[in-house]
């Protein structure tokens, strides 16, 4: 996982964590208003949770496409690997030159 990604999920989870904290202090708040968002917010993190693990899933998924197609072509796999890292060398270089 990029370390970009890693924050966003870092993010995410004290989000979660401060809507919890958030919902357990006002628990014992009374108000039609207060009740109302307190039931948005639990909505919002069911929601939430869905939408990471539907994300996940997925992942899942292409992870084990990728893996299977390297197994089935492994000489393509290298050829490509091999091409991507030339390019990138390449391009690498070329910007330590400029």
């Amino acid at each position: 996982m990029t370390k970009h990604k890693q924050a966003e999920a870092n993010d995410l989870g004290t989000l979660a964590e401060d809507a919890r904290a958030l919902m357990a202090a006002t628990a014992d708040v009374a108000g039609d208003k207060v009740a109302e968002a307190r039931q948005r917010l639990a909505t919002a993190l069911e929601n939430g949770k869905e939408l990471v693990g539907q994300a996940r899933e997925k992942a899942v998924e292409r992870v084990r496409a990728v893996e299977q197609v390297a197994r089935e072509h492994p000489g393509q796999t290298i050829a490509i690997a091999f091409g991507v890292g030339a390019v990138v060398g390449l391009l690498l270089a070329r910007r330590g030159r400029a």
